[in-house]
């Protein structure tokens, strides 16, 4: 074989190599303009999310509700005219009696602290909330940055296995010019450059709806458009035991204690309203004023709160139900977390080491396709099994974000460590 013929592909994967080159050091440059801030940096807003400030408005109102339950109810003035303008000695006001009463109602068998109890109570279970909403949003803004994060590194991904596959698909060019291949090598690679450059554009699109998506969800004044601080190559924290019990057990204890005070309530309520009252009486025929005293109660003849009673031991045993369904699930799932996120460290120590085992597996066929000793078919192999490799560790670094982030939720934390 003459010289010129063995110079031709040498120089065609020179130019390939250029070409990657070139491309992952456009990709590494920094040409966005409205990078996301750090995942701490939106942390910090979390009490500007609706779900959080939705939270704080139901806590805001349930602590309102325990004043209000404070409140000593209001006393009551009366103002009764007897025996005027009738017929006979009484049709006139000389003969009229005057009362001017107050009363009071005195709020016996405990029915104040009963029903300050059930107030607590509520918003004890309105603190935990606020607590579970916070934990939901930090998890939340964090899936959004990873899967940001993610589709930004598929973007360029997709970039460099455009860069690569083209510049393969010119030496094969080459070579069936030079006629030591067939034509179909031609044609098999311009149909993976434009399977390469579909990708491109399906990435570009989840890269975009992506970014649009943690926009919302971190509420950021402008679109972002490329991700600096690394949330996937975090290591998550050394898991600690799983002590004490999840936000939704909490919560679910605290709607349980609620609905258990509500019972004495109604048990309350089928007590007699007991009033008292003091007066003056004004008798215009003798000229003459008199005290009035008097202690008023309704009779428990008919109501007696029952149909409400036994409302509140069924809702009392529905949150007891539900607390149990939430101990046992959360049991189970917390567990099953810290399972999944064992398994995902491992599987990006395996993909980690996958993506090396390809890259070198692509060198050696590329400089054995360029001497001759490699076909075509083992150079593509070897280009889309790193391709493959390089897509699965972004897949794996994804998932043990999301571990993390099941885990953290059980535990009542934001993921990683980080502080709300």
């Amino acid at each position: 074989m003459s010289p010129p013929i063995r110079r031709r592909p040498r120089i065609a994967a020179g130019c390939a190599v250029v070409a990657i080159a070139t491309a992952t050091a456009c990709l590494e440059s920094p040409v966005r303009a409205d990078p996301a801030p750090s995942f701490e940096a939106l942390l910090l807003r979390l009490d500007e999310t609706p779900a959080t400030l939705e939270a704080g408005a139901l806590l805001d109102a349930a602590e309102a509700r325990v004043r209000q339950a404070r409140t000593v109810a209001n006393p009551e003035l009366g103002l009764e005219v007897e025996n005027a303008y009738g017929s006979g000695p009484f049709q006139d006001y000389d003969n009229a009696e005057t009362t001017l009463s107050f009363s009071q109602d005195l709020e016996l068998w405990g029915r104040r602290g009963a029903r300050v109890g059930v107030a607590r109570a509520q918003a004890g279970a309105a603190v935990l909330r606020l607590d579970l909403a916070s934990v939901e949003a930090a998890n939340q803004l964090a899936l959004a940055y990873a899967e940001a994060e993610a589709a930004d590194r598929r973007f360029h991904l997709a970039e460099e296995a455009l860069a690569v596959t083209a510049a393969d698909a010119r030496a094969a060019q080459i070579l069936v010019e030079e006629g030591r291949e067939p034509r179909l090598r031609s044609i098999q690679g311009e149909a993976e450059a434009a399977a390469a450059r579909a990708n491109l554009e399906e990435a570009r699109a989840e890269r975009e709806a992506a970014f649009a998506r943690l926009t919302a969800v971190a509420m950021l004044p402008t679109p972002v458009t490329s991700i600096e601080s690394s949330l996937l190559d975090r290591v998550p924290a050394a898991m600690a035991a799983a002590t004490g019990a999840t936000p939704e057990v909490r919560v679910a204890e605290a709607d349980s204690a609620a609905a258990e005070s509500r019972i004495k309530v109604e048990r309350i309520r089928a007590m007699p309203d007991i009033r008292a009252s003091v007066g003056i009486r004004r008798y215009e025929a003798e000229d003459a004023t008199a005290l009035t005293f008097g202690v008023s109660m309704p009779l428990p003849l008919f109501d007696r709160n029952r149909g409400a009673i036994d409302a509140a031991r069924a809702e009392f045993r529905a949150a007891e139900a539900r607390l149990i369904g939430a101990r046992q699930a959360a049991e189970a799932s917390r567990n099953a977390a810290a399972a999944r996120l064992r398994a995902s460290a491992s599987r990006v120590a395996a993909t980690d080491a996958g993506v090396s085992a390809a890259e070198e597996a692509y060198r050696l066929s590329r400089i054995g396709f360029e001497a001759g000793r490699i076909s075509q078919l083992e150079m593509r192999s070897s280009r889309a099994a790193l391709i493959n490799a390089r897509n699965a560790a972004v897949d794996a670094r994804l998932a043990r974000v999301r571990a993390e982030i099941d885990l953290a939720r059980l535990q009542g934390r934001a993921p990683f460590g980080t502080s709300l």
